[in-house]
């Protein structure tokens, strides 16, 4: 099986002759600083090569942006609405043309044709990119105090990324798309059910029905412990979720069991990296029974620390073949 073919299988549920071997998140640059002075070549500054440096199997990731942020100048932006007039003040520095992000996918459609990477594009959601321009308390009172502009900027968001998905289709249809979100913690969602079901499921059921129509393959990425809120986003038509934390407490068997069609990728314990073989295979035994249910990919469960050695990391990756191998379905 080549990489793409090897994804889409595991992702389906179905046999493959062992799992894909990926780091996700890139490393923190504070990581590649140190692996530097530890024998990383100098002359790899690219997540792709990087990846295929270390026998990872590759992808290309493209995030599609909602700002313009050359247009913008001077203007505030981020954090900088506070009412209807402000946002329609900064609304033509919003959702600009991706016709030029889009042409830089065409080598990579190739790539992804030849069954040699995976081809993941990341759209901004909807509890995400309001939050941007409110800013994180301001984001969190408007759901109550200005449902009228939430409602308007989430369909003006979802205008983009339609749009978006049926240019990008002109050109390539990715294997899989990400949707920025980060809308959980440690003790769970940042907002209520009844919250996400006004505010976001209209916009949600929307977007997933044109993914499913193009056959793009739809996860959250949202930090923190998303198990309560896993069956809101399978309601909505989401496919899965990462990167399932270990230190929010997020337990991956029981999603497993709770959720048996639930796609996840990530939920290995960073923290544990650094503390020698014994550890790291430890957690690998953790994921085993995991890897085996068929629609999980095992990852750093966020960029790996720069507390992490470039030998820590080699025990890691050898350890990560040596399991994705024992993971066939």
């Amino acid at each position: 099986m080549n990489h793409v073919e090897r994804f889409r299988a595991v992702m389906n549920f179905q046999p493959v002759d062992r799992l894909p071997m990926w780091e996700w998140a890139n490393w923190w640059d504070k990581t590649i600083d140190r692996w530097r002075g530890e024998g990383l070549p100098e002359d790899l500054t690219d997540a792709f090569e990087i990846s295929k440096y270390f026998g990872l199997d590759p992808y290309k990731q493209l995030w599609f942006g909602t700002i313009d942020y050359a247009a913008a100048g001077e203007a505030l932006v981020d954090e900088g609405v506070s009412s209807m007039d402000d946002y329609l003040r900064i609304r033509p520095f919003l959702y600009p043309s991706q016709d030029a992000a889009i042409e830089q996918m065409k080598p990579w459609a190739d790539r992804q044709k030849k069954g040699e990477a995976v081809l993941w594009v990341t759209l901004e959601g909807f509890f995400w990119f309001p939050r941007r321009l409110f800013g994180i308390e301001n984001h969190l009172y408007a759901f109550f105090d200005q449902p009228e502009l939430m409602h308007r900027i989430n369909s003006d968001l979802l205008e983009f990324n339609l749009r978006l998905l049926d240019g990008l289709s002109k050109t390539c249809v990715p294997t899989f798309m990400t949707i920025a979100e980060d809308m959980s913690y440690n003790h769970g969602p940042m907002l209520s059910h009844n919250t996400f079901e006004e505010f976001l499921r209209p916009y949600y059921l929307k977007l997933m029905v044109r993914a499913k129509e193009l056959g793009i393959i739809s996860i959250v990425d949202t930090d923190g412990d998303v198990t309560q809120m896993a069956p809101w986003l399978q309601a909505v038509g989401v496919d899965g979720v990462l990167p399932l934390e270990r230190q929010a407490g997020v337990d991956g068997l029981a999603l497993r069991q709770q959720f048996p069609d639930l796609i996840m990728i990530g939920h290995y314990d960073k923290m544990v990296m650094n503390k020698g073989e014994n550890a790291i295979r430890a957690e690998f035994e953790r994921l085993l029974p995991i890897m085996k249910t068929g629609g999980f990919i095992p990852s750093v469960d966020h960029q790996t620390p720069p507390g992490v050695s470039l030998d820590d990391y080699r025990i890691y990756l050898r350890l990560l073949t040596e399991y994705c191998s024992l993971a066939t379905i």
